[in-house]
């Protein structure tokens, strides 16, 4: 889950034998199982992939292959660059009641010479809420922009 410009929520849910991390961009949801089971089929693909998880301690350790080559980060507005066979190693590292270490492990030797790793720290603000993501959705100021700008070029301003 690499950082996005906007809409950087994320939540974490808990229920036996399994671990579901909503995004707030798009509303995206992983459900993760941590009951020993297989990845499926190399055949079934997605942007998201396929998630499995254990615990090592107290450390959460999902890893994600099935990748279908295009991943939901995005770079200058084109996707960032991946191949199918990329796999993702994920630590979800508790600090404290209110804080996590998060660290992303990336391996793609179609587009990378050796696997990188990036970290950073997330922090619970309880009175953090969820955007509706609606990227133009009743945006009334988009259309009376452009129908204004149109009304200029014809008056010749």
């Amino acid at each position: 889950m690499l950082p996005a410009a906007d809409t950087n929520g994320i939540e974490i849910l808990q229920a036996p034998g399994i671990v579901a991390i909503r995004n707030e961009m798009i509303h995206e949801t992983r459900v993760i199982p941590l009951d020993g089971r297989p990845h499926v089929s190399p055949k079934i693909r997605g942007y998201m992939g396929d998630s499995r998880g254990s615990w090592k301690g107290d450390t959460l350790v999902v890893e994600t292959t099935n990748f279908n080559g295009k991943i939901g980060a995005r770079m200058n507005g084109d996707e960032a660059p991946t191949s199918a066979r990329l796999r993702m190693i994920e630590r979800f590292m508790p600090i404290d009641a209110y804080t996590i270490r998060y660290e992303l492990t990336l391996d793609d030797p179609d587009t990378w010479t050796r696997p990188w790793t990036i970290g950073y720290v997330w922090q619970r603000i309880s009175a953090y809420a969820f955007s509706e993501y609606a990227c133009h959705e009743g945006n009334y100021g988009l259309a009376n922009i452009l129908s204004s700008a149109r009304s200029a070029e014809k008056a010749g301003r």
